[in-house]
């Protein structure tokens, strides 16, 4: 799982992006008529400033944007706006708890409107190497909670038990008789998810001449030695920053187990169930709509090391240094400017037409 760490400042990547910090204007007090919002792109982190040195997932937006107009947020971080564009950036913090109380909050903040917003999760994350490459990025169908279950340790766990991981209220690993779920798993406006993926599935994603070294490792995966690319694939939020080929078989089934074999286990995060736990009741206050939300992850690394190299080996060198962390922000960069700019420049019809929702005009 991606757990994105403040310790990212001090590797010394080269940051992307203007380099100029733009003049910026606070804006704490509450407008007398709530601001609309078109679209917001959450992150989850950022690394030192907001701008002008190393960036996290938040800096290409705000640098790159103009998001000028800043308006004090008691969250994690202040909350950056273009009033022109209607764009509006944040930061949730790192962890599920975190994005759902951000997310939450700006929710249901007076200040704005949110009731035709658009909402983004533009995030790093580690991918299968089954299914793709550092820099790649991934559209989610299905956002899977990997926290919520029964827990036995492996050395006390039955023998015939594959993991000591089960869902609540079952019997065992992937006993067929499971509930519905009650926050294991949510299922994305697919048809929202389709057109964000065809408009954007022939652009050609930036590269980086270092990360060939680490892509001609997986001599076992031929996704994972490919040139970035963009596909659709579902994302595992857990709290827990796991690697290696046992979890990494473990999500997959987790995955398919609870999207009854409709998903497919591409990228690991955290916080994206969080997310859509309180766009969910957000959308039932009447506060924001659930089904206008779409989640972008890039690779950043590996869920898994390459053959002949340990997990722990592998996990531990991720943490000193992540080879595709650049390409990963400059990807969720380009791939979601493209759904964003497309939403603006007909923003009168995407205002009030949501692609694949039930009752809208698909576009």
């Amino acid at each position: 799982m991606k757990k994105w760490f403040v310790f990212l400042a001090v590797l010394g990547l080269v940051a992307c992006g203007d380099t100029d910090a733009p003049e910026v204007t606070a804006t704490p007090a509450p407008a007398s008529t709530p601001i609309p919002v078109k679209v917001v792109i959450i992150t989850m982190f950022e690394i030192g400033e907001d701008t002008g040195d190393t960036a996290g997932e938040f800096q290409l937006w705000n640098e790159r944007r103009e998001l000028t107009e800043v308006f004090e947020f008691q969250g994690h971080h202040d909350l950056h706006f273009n009033r022109d564009s209607g764009i509006m950036a944040m930061v949730t913090g790192i962890g599920t708890a975190k994005a759902t109380a951000s997310v939450m909050a700006l929710g249901m903040d007076p200040r704005f409107d949110f009731r035709e917003t658009y909402w983004m999760v533009a995030g790093i994350a580690g991918f299968d190497p089954e299914d793709a490459s550092i820099g790649s990025a991934a559209w989610a169908e299905h956002v899977i909670d990997g926290d919520l279950a029964h827990e036995i340790d492996a050395r006390e766990m039955p023998e015939d038990w594959p993991y000591g991981y089960f869902a609540r209220y079952t019997k065992k690993p992937f006993d067929p008789a499971k509930p519905e779920p009650t926050g294991e798993m949510f299922t994305l406006n697919k048809g929202l998810t389709d057109w964000a993926y065809t408009l954007t599935k022939d652009i050609e994603l930036p590269d980086f001449p270092d990360l060939e070294a680490t892509r001609s490792l997986y001599t076992e995966h031929e996704n994972a030695r490919k040139k970035p690319f963009v596909m659709k694939g579902d994302n595992l939020a857990a709290m827990t920053f796991w690697h290696g080929e046992i979890l990494n078989n473990w999500a997959n089934e987790w995955v398919d187990y609870w999207t009854n074999g409709e998903g497919e286990f591409v990228s690991s995060a955290m916080e994206d169930t969080g997310t859509y736990q309180s766009l969910l009741w957000l959308t039932k206050a009447g506060k924001a709509d659930v089904d206008r939300l779409m989640v972008l992850r890039t690779a950043s690394n590996y869920t898994m090391p390459p053959p002949g190299v340990s997990a722990a080996d592998n996990l531990l060198a991720e943490n000193e240094h992540y080879s595709g962390l650049v390409a990963s922000l400059e990807s969720a960069y380009v791939v979601g400017s493209e759904v964003i700019d497309t939403l603006l420049a007909d923003w009168e019809h995407y205002a009030k037409h949501v692609p694949g929702k039930s009752g809208s005009e698909a576009p």
